[in-house]
C-alpha cells in the first residue's frame, strides 16, 4: 500500500527514494525483531536495490521546498545502517561467514566517517552493536581467541563514554557470559548472566539471557534435585507468551530448550515433541542454526531408544548444515554421533572417518580455547560491573580446560 502510494506521489526521484529507504528499513528491522529470517529477505533484497540508487542521486534542494525535504540520515549512514541489518539477517539465517564479511566492511565506513566526526553517538553505536554480531559469529565459529579480543574492544570502547557504558553493559555481560559458557566455564558463565540480567532493562534481552541459563542449568545437572524448582522457575519467566513480541525466533528456541531438558530428564517422547516444533518453525524461517541443533538433538534422541535409523536421518543433514554455516561446536557434536551410530550399525569405514572428524574439531577447538584463555583480554570474564575488571593470571583461567573440554559433545 505505501509502495503504491510512493509510486503516484509526485515528489522528485531523491525524494522517494529516501522516504522508500526509510519505510524499507523499518519493514526490515520489524521481521528481524521478530526473528523472521525468511520473510524478510525480499524486502531486505528492495532495501539493498534502493540504496545503491540513492546513493547515485543528489537532492536539489533549491527545487525541493524546506517543508518537503526529507533526510533522516546522510546517506552514508543510512549505507551503514543496510550494512547493520544485512549482518543481522546474516546471522539469524546462519550465515555467519557473509555476516563477519559484511561487518568488517561496514566498521571500515564507521571509522572513516568518524574521522570527519569522531564525537558522533550515532556512529558510536552502530561500530558497538556490529562489533557484537561480529563476535556472536566468531563464537558459532569456535575462533575464541578473536571473539574474547573483540569482546575487550566492546568493553574499552563503552569505557571511554560512561553513557556507553551504561546502555551497554547488559550487553557486554551477556557476550561474556556466552564466551565463558562456549568455553564451557560455567560457573564464570552464570555469574555473567546474573550480572547482566541485573543491569538489563530490554524484555527480548533478557529473554535471551534466560534461555541461555536455562541450557547451563540443564547441562551441568542443575535440573534435578534441589535445583529443578530454580530452573522451572526460570522456564516460566522465559515462556513466548511472556514477550511483548510475538518473536518468532524466541519462541522456537524454548521449544528446543524443552527438548533439550526432556532428553536430559530421559522423557524421550517429550523430547521428539518438542524438538519436532522447533525444527518446524526454523525451518519456516531458515533458521539454520537453531534448525542444526535440533536435528542433532533428535538423532540423539532416536539413538537412546535405538532407533538407528531414524537417527541417522537426523545427524547427516545436521552435519551438512553445521559445515555450511559453519558451526565448529554443532559440527563436532554430529560427528560425534555419526561416529556412534555408525558403529552401532557395523559400518567401520563410516565410523573411522567420523572418528577423525570428530577428533579434528575436538583438536581445533580445545586449541582454540587454550589460546583464548592464555590471553591477557580472558580476565574479563571475572568482571562482574564496576569500572575495572580484576587482574589475574591467565594459568589459573586456562586450569580447568583440559578436564572439562570432554563435556563439549553437548555444548551446542
Amino acid at each position: 500500500m505505501i509502495a503504491s502510494f510512493l509510486e503516484r506521489w509526485n515528489i522528485s526521484t531523491y525524494q522517494r527514494e529516501s522516504i522508500q529507504v526509510f519505510y524499507l528499513l523499518l519493514k526490515v528491522w520489524n521481521f528481524l525483531t521478530l526473528g523472521q529470517a525468511k520473510s524478510v529477505r525480499p524486502h531486505l533484497k528492495q532495501l539493498q536495490q534502493s540504496i545503491q540508487i540513492l546513493t547515485t542521486l543528489h537532492m536539489d534542494e533549491s527545487q525541493i521546498h524546506k517543508a518537503e525535504q526529507f533526510e533522516w540520515l546522510t546517506k552514508e549512514h543510512i549505507c551503514v545502517l543496510v550494512y547493520l541489518v544485512t549482518v543481522m539477517h546474516s546471522m539469524y539465517a546462519g550465515y555467519m561467514e557473509k555476516a563477519i564479511r559484511y561487518s568488517e566492511k561496514a566498521l571500515v565506513q564507521v571509522d572513516r566517517l568518524k574521522s570527519d566526526t569522531p564525537s558522533s553517538g550515532l556512529l558510536s553505536t552502530f561500530k558497538l552493536v556490529l562489533l557484537e554480531h561480529m563476535i556472536l559469529c566468531r563464537m558459532v565459529q569456535g575462533q575464541m581467541p578473536q571473539a574474547i579480543k573483540e569482546i575487550s574492544e566492546v568493553y574499552q570502547f563503552a569505557q571511554h563514554d560512561g553513557k556507553f557504558l551504561t546502555t551497554h553493559q547488559s550487553v557486554v555481560h551477556t557476550l561474556l557470559g556466552l564466551y565463558a559458557m562456549s568455553m564451557n566455564l560455567m560457573d564464570s558463565a552464570l555469574a555473567q548472566f546474573n550480572t547482566a540480567l541485573e543491569t538489563c532493562g530490554q524484555p527480548e534481552l533478557r529473554n535471551f539471557i534466560g534461555l541461555n541459563l536455562a541450557i547451563i542449568y540443564i547441562r551441568s545437572g542443575m535440573g534435578t534435585g534441589t535445583r529443578r524448582i530454580e530452573l522451572q522457575t526460570l522456564l516460566a519467566k522465559i515462556r513466548p507468551d511472556q514477550l511483548p513480541t510475538s518473536s518468532h525466533s524466541h519462541q522456537a528456541a524454548y521449544y528446543y530448550i524443552r527438548g533439550l531438558q526432556s532428553f536430559f530428564d530421559s522423557h524421550f517422547m517429550d523430547a521428539k515433541k518438542y524438538l519436532r516444533e522447533t525444527l518446524k518453525m526454523a525451518n519456516s524461517e531458515d533458521l539454520n542454526r537453531l534448525t542444526a541443533c535440533s536435528l542433532v538433538l533428535l538423532g540423539n534422541t532416536f539413538l537412546s531408544q535405538g532407533i538407528t535409523q531414524e537417527a541417522l536421518d537426523m545427524a547427516l543433514p545436521a552435519n551438512q548444515l553445521a559445515g555450511r554455516i559453519p558451526d565448529s561446536y554443532i559440527h563436532m557434536w554430529a560427528a560425534s554421533l555419526l561416529r556412534d551410530l555408525y558403529g552401532v550399525l557395523g559400518d567401520p569405514v563410516s565410523a573411522s572417518e567420523y572418528y577423525q572428524l570428530h577428533n579434528s574439531y575436538t583438536k581445533q577447538l580445545f586449541d582454540s580455547h587454550m589460546q583464548a584463555g592464555q590471553m591477557p583480554e580472558h580476565r574479563l570474564i571475572e568482571w562482574v560491573g564496576g569500572i575495572s575488571p580484576p587482574r589475574q593470571s591467565a594459568t589459573k583461567q586456562t586450569s580447568g580446560l583440559l578436564t572439562t573440554f570432554r563435556k563439549l559433545d553437548l555444548a551446542a
